[in-house]
């Protein structure tokens, strides 16, 4: 965090509003995400040219942009709803940032004061609970010119790991009200790793014989990915994903790879049976999806944990956990660990390439996009049916390459593209979305279009939610309604909202298409038609 001068001298006093602004400029916060309601025009009004106002056009998709551009910039989104109506549109997608902890500061409009006892239209009963408990802090303040600390106190709180939204309700008439400049501080985010515990760590990586580490979304979040790709060569211990990684934390070409483990308890177990030592790093110790018998935890291996997170320590079943920042944490990890004469094990082995065919085999359509991205993309992924052929046929390169959901609420990545594509510095933003998905949040794509951002939109049409085809054959229920989803034109939603757009049907279209869209000068869409079949998520009930 930047250290400035306030935006006034001590002892005079400014708005609230004036006030605000001085902490966003100190904060290195350049941008305010928002739809814009009556409450909160008295905070629009003579917008500041040095802030960008990014409109969205339905605050579930603001939300979704400002997760995007804070994790772009590592730094938080500033978001502004209308009222209570705006947090409930946006309720789903601050799930999410708080999931994917993703630091934001939310503010909302609330009715004056003077009315408030009166139930007002707009007015926001308990403003604060609405959002709870998916934000690590929430305040309507109890006076006006307490509104700027509560402010601070909520980019704080957002700020520090683990990271998440925070809320604050701001009455209408607040912002015009008086108060005193206040000045941004410096607050310390790094947390070290207790030395005794390192040491337990490292001398059962010295007495494994197959030790693997367990990577999460932690490790990118924190720029650690080269040092825990020190850690791994170093050990020379095989390396796993977490289940529902919402980050690449490895490079998935690294011959130490070993894959990605699932969220069903027994087959996460058979995957680390081999291993006398697993070593989570920067993840739950294990985010399940379905019921099982989770044999890892039955003794035999021994489990460590590296989290910044102290409620991820706390429900850790098995196993000693260590509460440390992951840039730390792998410092000290590198620096303790010997060498070893294990030998390094092997990694898993890229299948051959996909045959194409007509209609358009999913895997194929991925295979065809992996290879029409370059170095510096970043992929921006929801398509939790093709998930499985996804990471199978588009490994990727690690540090800030890939983003997706941890909470598994659908509507987050296309308007977290958006985001994305305007904080990153380079290279384009490519949002990989199944059809269901998009139209979560579509109208996402006006904003893009109308800012011209290098983002180009995947659109993978099977007609239909494919994860809940793949989940009704694993659970074996028939005649399930809703799953159809025909007749969506993606191309001309797309065009009605400024981009350009294309539909693919044929494999032999997928190269130029890729191509064309890759190199738009704006936002652009591809709408790939592909096979209607999708690959079970996990193993079928007996």
């Amino acid at each position: 965090m930047s250290s400035r001068k306030p935006a006034a001298a001590k002892g005079k006093t400014v708005t609230v509003k004036d006030a605000t602004f001085g902490l966003l400029r100190a904060w290195g916060i350049k941008k305010v995400f928002g739809n814009p309601g009556s409450t909160e025009l008295p905070f629009l009004s003579d917008w500041p040219d040095d802030i960008d106002y990014v409109l969205g056009l339905q605050e579930a998709a603001v939300v979704g942009m400002a997760d995007g551009y804070a994790l772009a910039t590592r730094n938080a989104g500033f978001v502004n709803l209308h009222s209570a109506a705006g947090v409930g549109n946006a309720l789903g997608n601050i799930y999410n940032a708080y999931r994917n902890q993703t630091p934001l500061v939310i503010t909302a409009g609330q009715q004056a004061r003077s009315i408030m006892p009166l139930q007002a239209f707009l007015y926001a009963e308990r403003a604060s609970e609405f959002p709870r408990p998916y934000v690590k802090f929430a305040v309507e303040p109890a006076r006006a010119e307490d509104v700027p600390a509560a402010i601070a106190r909520a980019y704080y709180v957002a700020m520090q790991p683990p990271c998440g939204p925070t809320f604050v309700s701001v009455p209408i008439d607040d912002w015009a009200h008086a108060t005193q400049p206040l000045e941004a501080r410096r607050v310390s985010r790094e947390i070290g790793p207790d030395r005794s515990a390192m040491e337990a760590l490292v001398a059962a990586l010295a007495d494994a014989k197959r030790p693997a580490l367990v990577v999460g979304p932690a490790v990118d979040r924190a720029e650690a990915v080269d040092l825990m790709v020190k850690v791994a060569e170093k050990a020379k211990a095989a390396v796993w994903v977490s289940p529902f990684s919402a980050r690449c934390s490895f490079p998935e070409r690294h011959p130490q790879f070993a894959g990605f483990l699932h969220a069903a308890p027994g087959q996460l177990s058979d995957a680390l049976r081999e291993h006398d030592l697993v070593v989570v790093i920067g993840a739950p110790v294990f985010t399940f999806h379905v019921e099982g018998h989770a044999a890892i935890f039955d003794g035999a291996t021994t489990i460590f944990q590296i989290t910044d997170d102290a409620d991820a320590a706390a429900i850790t079943p098995a196993g000693h956990s260590i509460i440390a920042t992951m840039r730390p944490a792998l410092s000290v990890l590198l620096e303790m660990l010997g060498e070893t004469k294990r030998a390094a094990p092997a990694g898993r082995i890229l299948p051959p390439a996909p045959a194409a065919g007509d209609p358009i085999p999913a895997e194929y359509a991925l295979h065809a996009l992996a290879a029409a991205m370059v170095p510096h993309d970043a992929l921006v992924e929801e398509i939790p049916s093709h998930r499985p052929l996804m990471q199978k046929t588009m490994p990727m390169r690690g540090q800030d390459s890939f983003y997706t959901m941890a909470s598994g609420g659908l509507g987050y990545s296309l308007p977290a593209a958006v985001g994305m594509a305007l904080g990153r510095r380079e290279g384009r933003t490519v949002c990989l979305i199944g059809d269901g998905s998009a139209m979560y949040s579509i109208q996402a794509l006006w904003t893009a279009a109308q800012r011209k951002l290098p983002l180009t939109v995947v659109v993978m049409n099977n007609s239909g939610y494919g994860a809940m085809r793949s989940f009704s054959q694993v659970m074996q229920v028939r005649n399930v309604p809703g799953l159809e989803l025909p007749g969506i034109d993606f191309v001309k939603l797309a065009q009605g909202m400024g981009c350009d757009a294309v539909r693919v049907t044929k494999s032999a279209e997928l190269a130029g298409a890729y191509k064309r869209g890759l190199s738009s000068a704006g936002t652009s869409l591809i709408e790939v038609m592909v096979d209607s079949a999708v690959p079970l998520l996990y193993a079928q009930k007996a």
